[in-house]
């Protein structure tokens, strides 16, 4: 019997906005893609990041990895317009300020932050999402499976007009998180010590 592959293609998969989390979890997965001739675009949103000397940190070696390579990359966050995501991102875990790591202030992120990952796909024409928060082997896959699916649902069920799929993968597999380490010493990336909100600085070793 032949091996399943680890990384399954949806099919008709020819292009695909990317939510990335961070440059060094990006590496690979932008690699493989383009590897099988699957166009990404990069979509940077992240306002749960802080501070914002952080915030700026992360998005500049993202932008930098995109222009390495010559793919586009979006901004989610307009540049005077930290605050007000940062505040926006706060309201959406309210009350899970107290959460572990990789409880439901966790979810409640994920969720956050791919609803307007399809929101902009649709925007753009775009039928396909994934993020790179799935590489992390900090974080909870099933958590961020359930949350790109319920984000990419709600968005469809309030705008028709494009029908947008959660691409549903484990981005460690296929060899994928070794090469990441390979990228990360190759490009020189900028590597965080923890997650990224104020919540997990706590929990930063």
């Amino acid at each position: 019997m032949a091996k399943q592959a680890a990384i399954i293609v949806p099919e008709g998969c020819r292009r695909v906005l990317l939510h990335a989390c961070c440059a060094p979890c990006s590496s690979a997965i932008v690699e493989w893609l383009l590897a099988h001739e699957i166009q990404p675009v990069i979509y940077y949103y992240n306002p749960n990041i802080y501070p914002r000397e952080e915030y700026e940190i992360r998005k500049n070696e993202s932008k930098r990895h995109a222009e390495s390579l010559g793919i586009e990359w979006i901004e989610g966050i307009p540049g005077a317009g930290y605050e007000q995501a940062h505040a926006s991102w706060r309201e959406a875990v309210c009350g899970l300020e107290n959460e572990p790591e990789r409880g439901k202030r966790c979810e409640a992120c994920f969720y956050h932050r791919l609803n307007a990952t399809a929101r902009k796909a649709q925007e753009l024409g775009i039928n396909l999402i994934a993020t790179t928060l799935a590489s992390s082997r900090w974080k909870n896959l099933e958590q961020i499976n359930a949350a790109g699916e319920a984000a990419a649902n709600d968005a469809n069920d309030a705008n028709d007009a494009n029908d947008v799929r959660f691409w549903a993968q484990n981005w460690r597999k296929d060899g994928l998180q070794e090469r990441r380490n390979e990228l990360l010493n190759e490009y020189q990336f900028y590597n965080q010590t923890y997650c990224g909100c104020e919540y997990s600085v706590r929990n930063k070793t």
